[in-house]
């Protein structure tokens, strides 16, 4: 098709304000979708995004649009999502377009992830068009968000009014596209280059390289290489998505679509990476994007053994779909072999996890989450601790980093003191507070990462009865004082609950963890110790009682000593099982040391 004709767009919005239902709604109004195949949520291909009601991997898909004017558009369009734990999905989306519909909710208004993925848009130099979504709701205020958007994100442009629910305003946004956008820029007589924007795993073709023409044209039967790791391969097909992939007999300058190399090793496909012909390579590499680095790290084990080897497997196909995330292989003492897995987020580990076990049927144990610490021995090495087990003996270390975040929070103005409250009891520094308009306003927070990760944003959604919205970004290392809190089940040290803890808080930490274990440790035949230790120094016990068992119900009557014989039986029994009994914990134990206040 004339590049002219083309255009690549993606959808860019807080989480539920509306992207995917407005994706439905361009399939719908274009008859790219059969009525009779039709459902909602198109884009969303995962059982577990219809479930959630969330967007969690970007979905592109070819739309032919014949406009006002009478010319036929081949439009590219990506939907994101909107949650803060898979901005990189949007970051890899926005590489690929020359624009995005913005989308704001009438009835809530800017949101935090709003502005960070405006923003981002913005460092690629795409065209922004504004839509108001949801205008049909009752509670609806198009006019307040309109300002919003002139005053807190400095747009012009006046937004388009849409409801994507309705249909209403969905064919003057396909107008706004052919007509705002801009064509994709370069030749298709060029030297191929090409950018890897994301992959898929399939069992007969190998792995689906996703990909977005920048110069050239990719046919099957051409031999092409990957610049980053300089392999070659032979293309075997091409496609596009519609959304369902489609074979297609090339795919020329501009175009978003798929090809496949029968490449088995996905290790081998590296995201961000160019594809180039092998004969005729393309001069310099494109820029890609930025890598998203891990912030929240823990062990995943399989609950059987015998399954190591398939969650292995599993894991490296999960990572073709996932740039964020990241796994080594660790042994536990307590645990045995897994692997160590780095996420984005609390809600990233949250869906890797339930991913794991839906998609490949596996039985999985996730420890403790924590975030990567810098430690400074005292003879001058500098390591990264992501592990408690890691983490060196006191007299080693010269000093102890932890990560920082500064953290954008829009809240109503009602709720400013509890939030503030509950920022400081997380060790948060007040930066600046703004009022966006009469109900709301935005405070900005640095927080150690560690203090956050786990149930700060249910915290803040609890405080604003729903309102308060959450985005942040990384900043760096500071110096801070840690300590490592020993988790000891009957004397044995259990490594995968141990967790590294400021040591003004280690022992209210330390109580509440052997509390809750507590409840969630089963009772077994004899007494139970938990202790909370930092060294060797114990902070906090609890005691989880025997179960009864009435040695003396058969006893009517006779000498004492007989009785006095069966309760001392009965203890050395006790006794001798405390020494050789292996205590099976719980998956809810190591989720109640999440839950401590």
């Amino acid at each position: 098709m004339n590049r002219e004709l083309i255009r690549n767009f993606c959808i860019i919005a807080h989480i539920d304000h509306g992207k995917s239902t407005l994706a439905d709604r361009l399939l719908e109004i274009t008859k790219t979708v059969e009525k009779r195949g039709f459902h909602d949520q198109m884009l969303d291909s995962m059982e577990l995004e219809r479930e959630r009601g969330i967007t969690i991997k970007a979905s592109a898909v070819r739309i032919l649009y014949t406009a006002k004017n009478g010319s036929t558009y081949q439009l590219n369009l990506i939907d994101t999502p909107g949650h803060v734990d898979f901005t990189y999905e949007v970051a890899k989306s926005l590489s690929a377009c020359e624009g995005a519909l913005l989308l704001v909710d009438a009835a809530q208004g800017i949101e935090a992830q709003t502005v960070a993925n405006y923003y981002l848009a913005c460092n690629q130099n795409l065209k922004i068009i504004p839509v108001i979504n949801k205008i049909d709701l009752p509670h609806a205020q198009p006019e307040v968000v309109r300002h919003q958007i002139h005053d807190v994100l400095l747009l012009e442009e006046a937004p388009l009014l849409a409801s994507a629910k309705q249909g209403i305003g969905a064919v003057e946004i396909l107008e706004a596209v052919v007509r705002e956008i801009p064509p994709p820029k370069g030749d298709e007589h060029n030297a191929l280059a090409a950018l890897v924007f994301d992959s898929m795993f399939d069992t007969y073709k190998g792995v689906v390289v996703y990909v977005r023409i920048m110069n050239g044209r990719i046919t099957p039967k051409m031999n092409i290489t990957l610049m980053a790791t300089g392999k070659r391969y032979e293309v075997l097909e091409t496609g596009i998505f519609t959304p369902e992939p489609k074979s297609v007999a090339s795919l020329s300058c501009g175009e978003v679509g798929y090809m496949c190399c029968n490449i088995k090793d996905p290790a081998e496909v590296l995201i961000g990476d160019t594809v180039t012909d092998f004969k005729n390579p393309a001069a310099a590499p494109l820029p890609g994007f930025k890598k998203a680095h891990p912030l929240v790290f823990c062990g995943l084990y399989p609950v059987n053994s015998v399954d190591f080897d398939r969650l292995r497997d599993a894991l490296q196909k999960l990572k073709l779909t996932d740039f964020g995330f990241v796994f080594e292989q660790e042994s536990s003492p307590s645990l045995g072999f897994g692997f160590r897995c780095g996420f984005l987020g609390l809600l990233h580990m949250d869906i890797v996890h339930e991913r794991l076990e839906r998609e490949f049927d596996l039985n999985l144990i996730a420890t403790t989450p924590s975030v990567v610490y810098r430690v400074k021995k005292t003879n001058g090495d500098m390591i990264d601790v992501d592990n408690p087990s890691k983490f060196p003996e006191p007299q080693q270390i010269e000093h102890i980093e932890e990560p920082y975040i500064k953290s954008f929070m829009i809240i109503p103005h009602d709720c400013l003191g509890t939030v503030m409250t509950l920022a400081q009891s997380k060790r948060g520094i007040h930066i600046n507070k703004e009022f966006l308009d009469e109900q709301r306003m935005m405070i900005t927070y640095e927080f150690p990462l560690g203090e956050v990760i786990v149930d700060f944003y249910d915290k803040l959604k609890s405080l604003t009865r729903g309102y308060g919205s959450l985005d942040y970004e990384f900043i760096g290392y500071r110096v801070t004082n840690l300590v490592k809190l020993d988790i000891l089940i009957n004397g044995d040290l259990c490594d995968a609950l141990s967790f590294l803890v400021h040591k003004d808080n280690s022992q209210y930490k330390g109580r509440q963890v052997v509390t809750k274990l507590r409840e969630a440790i089963p009772r077994q035949l004899y007494e139970v110790a938990i202790q909370a230790a930092i060294g060797s120094r114990v902070i906090a016990r609890e005691t989880v009682k025997p179960m009864g068992k009435n040695v003396l119900a058969k006893c009517y009557g006779g000498d004492i000593s007989r009785k006095r014989k069966l309760l001392e039986k009965q203890k050395m029994g006790r006794k001798r099982m405390k020494q050789f009994g292996k205590i099976q914990i719980p998956q809810e134990a190591f989720m109640a040391v999440l839950k401590i206040e």
